[in-house]
């Protein structure tokens, strides 16, 4: 699939009537750096997740003939949930380079605004935006913030949004052909449930703390720029169980302090060894624990539907699953 075009501003040539009053701010939201574009061999690891993604998402969408044989169309959503600091983000970034399509991340600030009926409008001008710059991949973080559970809202506004959502999704009054919406969340038993209806957001990946794999890649990505010993970090991989992205990056960034300080006292350089890092790992706990537990809680009670099986595995396969 070719790059997609440069963006300009949809409303027409300067000084033109045509076409709707487009925001600057929404026109630079579309823009793409196709210089810093990443796809799925850019993640470290995590081969089951790629595999599902691969096989439900991306592989579909590739296919124009396969769709054309089966009469379906280049739409789709997906949802991204799990532990907060694991890589959705990074993840939804790859599956627009492997689209070779535009990256639009979407966040409160985009959307929300104080003033009845902004917020509706501001979500309309992006997927309208999206839909005249296919393909196009609409990235919503914290998807649960904008579309969160109606049942829990007793404001109407919040409401109004999450029904305009709906409505873009479904593409009623157009067609969102080359529209791919991800959305990502740590919670998504606060996703409402219209969401996840087939035809929105209706394939849904857990992505867990990485795994060993993952996790050499990832110190070796941190790594990479340091003046380090010659090490192995299998030592470390095997304490960091649980650990997230973001844990790991914040391992080599102690290690590297301590190495730092200890070059500051004695006045001799010393690069960051496997001691430093392990000693680094062992100072911190793993992010994900809260939300492992808190997860334990829902796979317990309120999965009557099978919609956190998956999780249920993880847990169990952990010692941390119901008994």
């Amino acid at each position: 699939m070719p790059p997609p075009a440069p963006v300009t501003s949809p409303a027409g040539p300067a000084g033109s009537n045509d076409g709707p009053d487009w925001d600057a701010e929404l026109v630079q939201l579309v823009s793409d750096n196709l210089a810093g574009r990443v796809t799925l061999v850019d993640v470290g690891g995590l081969d089951a997740v790629k595999q599902r993604l691969e096989a439900s998402f991306l592989g579909p969408v590739r296919n124009p003939e396969l769709r054309k044989m089966y009469g379906t169309t280049m739409r789709g959503g997906l949802l991204l949930w799990g532990p907060p600091g694991c890589g959705k983000t990074f993840l939804a970034r790859a599956v627009a380079g492997e689209l070779g399509a535009h990256f639009v991340s979407v966040g409160l600030h985009d959307v929300l605004d104080m003033w009845l009926g902004n917020s509706e409008k501001k979500l309309h001008e992006l997927f309208e935006l999206a839909r005249r710059r296919t393909p196009t991949v609409l990235f919503f973080d914290e998807i649960d913030a904008i579309g969160h559970s109606r049942a829990n809202l007793n404001r109407s506004a919040g409401r109004n949004v999450v029904a305009q959502l709906l409505t873009e999704l479904d593409g009623v009054d157009t067609s969102n052909d080359g529209v791919f919406v991800i959305g990502a969340t740590n919670q998504p038993w606060d996703v409402d449930p219209a969401l996840r209806r087939p035809g929105r957001l209706d394939r849904s990946l857990l992505v867990l703390p990485p795994d060993a794999a993952a996790r050499t890649a990832i110190l070796a990505y941190h790594l990479r720029d340091r003046a380090t010993a010659i090490l192995s970090v299998a030592s470390v991989v095997a304490i960091t169980e649980d650990f997230s992205g973001a844990d790991l990056r914040l391992v080599c960034d102690e290690a590297a302090q301590r190495a730092l300080a200890e070059a500051a006292r004695t006045g001799i350089a010393k690069p960051i060894s496997e001691t430093d890092l392990k000693m680094a790992a062992q100072s911190l706990r793993p992010s994900t624990a809260p939300w492992l537990e808190m997860a334990r809680n829902f796979v317990m009670y309120a999965n009557a539907a099978g919609e956190y099986d998956e999780l249920a595995l993880y847990l169990r396969s952990r010692g941390k699953g119901p008994r």
